[in-house]
């Protein structure tokens, strides 16, 4: 782990020391976007990423398992950290039920990992979120946490 100093905004505080950016292994390809704001914002502020995994307790197309799954997160987050120049890190949260516990697991991740910001995909709206009857993980960290989140589309 190497030491750095994060920048100082004009007031002399740390603007972001520690990034946290939601990653699904299986859609990197839409993440991309998220992922370069995230390191951009990181090595301006000479902040840690966090890359964070959400995940059911069964298999998926990422992992067979939730150990499998860490190891992969922690492969990414090291070729990342490498590719970069950046200090970066992976934590994996496992729940039974994704669609139900996302927000609260999201939320709880904010909590432990100390972040001060969180840099996050958002999908093209659709019919669905004119219609309201969608709700937004973004949106909802934003209403019950009081660091700052940057929504990429």
């Amino acid at each position: 782990m190497s030491k750095f100093k994060p920048n100082r905004d004009y007031a002399g505080e740390t603007m972001y020391s520690k990034i946290l950016v939601p990653v699904d292994l299986e859609h990197l390809d839409k993440l991309s976007k998220a992922l370069n704001t995230a390191i951009d914002i990181a090595k301006h502020y000479n902040a840690a990423i966090c890359y964070l995994a959400i995940t059911n307790t069964t298999p998926s197309a990422a992992a067979h398992n939730p150990e499998e799954l860490t190891k992969k997160m922690a492969e990414f987050a090291e070729e990342q950290g490498k590719a970069h120049g950046i200090h970066a890190s992976s934590r994996v949260v496992t729940t039974p039920d994704t669609a139900v516990e996302l927000d609260k697991k999201l939320h709880q991740a904010v909590e432990e990992t100390g972040v001060d910001l969180v840099v996050m995909a958002s999908h093209p709206p659709g019919p669905g979120d004119r219609l309201h009857v969608l709700h937004s993980n973004a949106a909802n960290l934003i209403k019950h946490t009081d660091i700052s989140v940057f929504v990429v589309r």
